[in-house]
């Protein structure tokens, strides 16, 4: 499927991603984020700050975002990377994926200067982002470009939009473990099947490989 591509008011590049049901999705180029994401009935299902404004080198509040090779105060460079205020490429040789029938879908990749880490590595990031009825399905990549190894962390950063918190379950977290910025950042192992939400909460999950 062809992809839409234009220029939106701040001239940031911005592909638009539809389903023949009705539901779409845009994505920009600039941090390779996920600004809007919406059902078949038209309703936005992510939250962007109204204080959402683009300005060079910051990133945008909302939407999905990637942060590589930091999350919060995990990992080094800058708090949550230096991806996600940075121009995104598209993909136009991307590394060969199960294919997904009746999906419309995007590869992004952003490329490392050398520089960007507080010790020099070359990296490549890919992102797949793939939109269907009822389901965005994003699939990222790192590949090691130097020859040495080096760690990293990441994360995609969901602001969604909900109309009643308490009606929210997330499931398949069961035994990760977890930092809770609630309890002075203590480690947690996850033990029920389904989180739900009757107050703040403030976790980060973690996984090692």
């Amino acid at each position: 499927m062809p992809l839409n591509v234009f220029q939106d008011k701040d001239g940031l590049p911005r592909i638009v991603l539809t389903d023949p049901n009705g539901s779409s999705a845009e994505v920009l180029l600039y941090g390779g984020q996920i600004v809007s994401w919406k059902n078949q009935r038209k309703e936005e299902l992510l939250f962007m700050s109204s204080k959402a404004k683009w300005k060079q080198h910051k990133a945008i509040r909302g939407g999905i975002s990637a942060c590589f090779a930091r999350f919060g105060e995990v990992g080094s460079v800058e708090q949550h990377g230096m991806t996600g205020n940075r121009m995104w490429s598209l993909d136009r040789d991307p590394s060969p994926l199960p294919p997904i029938d009746n999906h419309s879908s995007v590869d992004l990749i952003f490329k490392s200067t050398g520089v960007d880490l507080k010790k020099p590595h070359s990296f490549e990031l890919r992102l797949r982002i793939s939109l269907s009825a009822g389901k965005l399905i994003l699939i990222p990549r790192v590949r090691n470009t130097d020859n040495k190894p080096f760690s990293f962390a990441f994360s995609l950063c969901n602001y969604l939009s909900v109309s009643d918190i308490s009606e929210v379950r997330i499931e398949g977290l069961e035994t990760l473990d977890y930092f809770d910025n609630l309890v002075n950042r203590s480690r947690f192992t996850e033990q029920a099947d389904a989180i739900t939400f009757d107050g703040e909460v403030g976790i980060i999950n973690i996984t090692f490989h």
